[in-house]
């Protein structure tokens, strides 16, 4: 089955189709390093995980670009109010987006550009859409003009002639005086020699706009057409429009054939944002005792990329019993892989079980990473799985094809082996409900090793009793 993904700028569901056989070029707009990330920001980074594991399980090579954007108004007043460079000011918040990327499990990019790094190319690109007549000089200052793109604002259906100064934080509402209309957009800002944040250029000292950055960036690493551009719906305007047009407007090509725009986190306050102050971010979380591969799977798992999800961190606790769940029907599926087979002739049901989960998990992130359908084929997985394993009904045979069927769900999910890996420890009340339930089986008390057992089947340890002893896994 061919996989399946919306496209926003043509508002459809379509098969994603690179330029290159086989081959995927994808840049993700990456954080704008003045603070540390929330989590509404990482949703985007994880739903972009999903996407780039996805490609490389169809047998796609995927080469992911990833900009940091170490240059910016926010940087610069925060940095100049820490009477501090623009290297020393943001090296601790990209070390700290770079440890939650680690935290969450999220593959590393192939490329991490810095905007400082490609100032060279920006200039270049500046100076191509001078020579073109879409981009003008006033006042030091360089502008793009989007009365030269017809196609301006295709992405997101926008009447252009309503555009205003000033609708977004990133819009230069205080430079519109020296543009020929308010509509048009900064590529370049003018600035002094000596300036915390100035290069020279053939326009005169300054800094590269926002957009610009990330266009070069993008154009240096992928070329001049990209197979597939992502980023936050926030970024979509005037962030991507921008892009597009600068782009296009530069090289007569199509930039994006593909995009890709994971929705809001929201609280109760309404989205999460930094400007609304009510961000959380991962660290806090794992102060206050959260697993952060629990993180990962609720905010992977609790709504469609496309959809909003309302965050409470009450469902926190449900997602990391889910996640303790799955690591614990992974290591009773390797343990009894590995044991006596079924007796001669019997069929059995688990092959079947675990192959179908497999099958349904595949088609859902097929269709448009439809990950939240495609969990609860793994969890009806678990649930038949440890049925058939209780009633001594499955083999080393159908647990090697349940445990298979989990290694595929995991190298989309990216929790369970991980999981699986740290070493359960019991509590002490566990522990001496544990002891004192074997006792009883010793003194052949089985009342009482009955009532043990429900007793530690109600706080969530499932016991099995085997020729080689007792065994228990958390349920």
């Amino acid at each position: 089955m061919p996989f399946k993904l919306f496209n926003t700028m043509s508002g459809e569901i379509e098969v994603l189709q690179p330029l290159q056989t086989g081959r995927v070029g994808m840049y993700t707009c990456g954080p704008t390093v003045h603070d540390q990330a929330h989590i509404g920001n990482l949703r985007t980074y994880l739903a972009e995980d999903l996407l780039r594991r996805h490609l490389e399980a169809h047998g796609l090579k995927v080469t992911q670009v990833m900009n940091i954007t170490d240059v910016d108004d926010k940087i610069i007043e925060k940095a100049s109010a820490a009477g501090s460079g623009l290297d020393d000011f943001t090296a601790p918040f990209m070390a700290a987006f770079f440890l939650d990327l680690e935290r969450l499990n999220i593959q590393p990019a192939h490329h991490y550009p810095r905007a400082t790094g490609y100032i060279k190319p920006m200039i270049e690109l500046v100076q191509r859409l001078l020579d073109s007549g879409h981009a003008y000089s006033s006042e030091g200052s360089v502008y793009f003009r989007i009365s030269s793109f017809p196609n301006y604002g295709r992405l997101t259906h926008l009447d252009t002639a309503g555009l205003k100064a000033g609708g977004s934080g990133r819009i230069d509402s205080d430079e519109y005086e020296a543009k020929e209309t308010v509509r048009d957009f900064a590529l370049w800002k003018a600035g002094a020699k000596g300036d915390l944040a100035a290069w020279d250029s053939p326009f005169g000292w300054g800094r590269p706009g926002w957009h610009l950055e990330c266009s070069a960036m993008a154009m240096d690493k992928l070329g001049e057409s990209l197979d597939l551009h992502c980023g936050g719906v926030d970024n979509k305007f005037p962030h991507h429009e921008n892009e597009i047009a600068q782009s296009e407007a530069a090289t007569g090509k199509t930039f994006v054939r593909h995009w890709f725009h994971p929705e809001h986190l929201l609280v109760a306050s309404g989205k999460m944002a930094k400007s609304q102050r009510n961000f959380v971010t991962l660290t806090t979380l794992m102060e206050r005792g959260h697993d952060p591969l629990a993180v990962r799977f609720l905010l992977l798992t609790g709504a469609h990329y496309r959809h909003k999800f309302q965050f409470k961190e009450d469902l926190l606790v449900e997602a990391e019993k889910d996640v303790e769940r799955l690591a614990a029907f992974w290591k009773r599926c390797a343990q009894a892989a590995s044991e006596h087979p079924l007796s001669e002739g019997a069929a059995d049901p688990l092959i079947a079980v675990a192959q179908r989960a497999g099958r349904q998990f595949e088609a859902a992130l097929d269709d448009d990473l439809n990950l939240p359908d495609a969990i609860a084929a793994a969890f009806d997985l678990l649930r038949e799985g440890n049925r058939l394993l209780d009633k001594g009904l499955a083999g080393p045979e159908g647990a090697g094809a349940a445990l298979a069927s989990l290694r595929l769900v995991d190298s989309r999910l990216g929790v369970i082996e991980r999981r699986a890996a740290v070493e359960e420890v019991l509590t002490d009340m566990e522990d001496d409900l544990l002891r004192r339930r074997e006792q009883a089986r010793r003194d052949r008390d089985y009342a009482a090793s009955d009532r043990l057992r429900d007793e530690l089947l109600a706080i969530g340890i499932q016991v099995e009793d085997t020729k080689d002893g007792t065994r228990w896994h958390r349920i």
